[in-house]
């Protein structure tokens, strides 16, 4: 019998129930921010000047990564880069970057946080940061009680467009590179999208992180290639996905799309679809049931 290349499809669900190489972060609740890149940025987005501060961030020009461990005791040896949403303008690491540590480190999984760098005109700079985050994660495997053999990507909105970027445009490594971060594989073992922007097509997509990403007026190539739904291949990695069908920022239509593909190229996937939740985290706060069924796709991954 040929294997179910889809686990579930969930509809109409609502509450069912209630400068180093290596770098020595601590334990939980005691996360450590390192820069992204810590002899410098290899380009330049053109942002300058303070951040934006809130827990949204604007005017990131200097990248960094917030790393949460689990206790040894419970570490799992699985971690998960995390991609936070705000249409490529801002950067949420609140609510979608420190708020889902929280929910991965009782689970035993490594957080790590992206603040990536705004496009700002610059559309290759987001998925660099999102790709040498990967990397960061295997090459210091062994320092942070990780295997490198299960790292995911987890993003959200603009996130989850980034996230599902580096999950259909990645490479295996540069094994000549000086820079040993650069040896490691940027392809995630597995890949988590909550109402994600999939397409860049206009009328489905989400407007502003078109813009943010690519201008005003971009041209149709430069529209197909970060319309992620066509970069899926067999080589994908397993993919959960959540969307609401009542989300009026992103259509629910990115994820059918991003699914229809998995589920062509014989990708393992999962796609939770709420009658209501709208955008955002409420998506999933309003809809809990959500929980046990990614729980569930976790140990079917090895990450539990």
């Amino acid at each position: 019998m040929p294997r179910q290349p889809c686990l579930t499809v969930l509809i109409g669900l609502t509450v069912l129930l209630g400068s180093s190489t290596h770098v020595l972060a601590r334990s939980q609740g005691k996360p450590m921010t390192i820069p992204l890149w810590p002899s410098g940025v290899p380009d330049d987005n053109g942002l300058s000047g303070k951040e934006k501060a809130g827990g949204c961030i604007g005017n990131i020009s200097k990248p960094s990564l917030t790393i949460y461990l689990p206790e040894k005791d419970r570490a799992t040896g699985a971690a998960v880069v995390v991609t936070p949403g705000g249409g490529y303008g801002v950067v949420c690491m609140e609510t979608e970057g420190k708020q889902i540590a929280d929910i991965l480190l009782p689970h035993g999984i490594a957080a790590i946080v992206v603040k990536y760098r705004l496009p700002n005109g610059h559309h290759l700079i987001p998925a660099n940061d999102a790709r040498r985050a990967i990397r960061t994660v295997r090459h210091n495997a062994t320092t942070w009680n990780i295997d490198p053999r299960r790292v995911g990507v987890w993003g959200f909105s603009a996130g989850g467009h980034l996230a599902s970027t580096v999950s259909t445009v990645f490479d295996a490594g540069k094994p000549a590179a000086s820079d040993p971060v650069e040896r490691q594989s940027s392809r995630p073992n597995f890949s988590i999208l909550f109402y994600p922007v999939i397409t860049m097509a206009a009328g489905v997509t989400h407007g502003g992180s078109r813009h943010n990403l690519l201008g005003a007026s971009p041209n149709d190539s430069l529209v197909k290639r970060y319309s992620n739904e066509t970069r899926v291949t067999r080589q994908t990695p397993p993919t959960f996905m959540l969307h609401c069908a009542d989300d009026r920022a992103v259509p629910v239509e990115n994820s059918l799309r991003y699914y229809r593909q998995l589920v062509a190229h014989n990708v393992r996937c999962q796609l939770l679809l709420f009658e209501s939740g709208s955008h955002g985290p409420g998506a999933f706060r309003k809809n809990p049931s959500w929980l046990p069924a990614f729980e569930a796709w976790l140990k079917t991954r090895g990450a539990l």
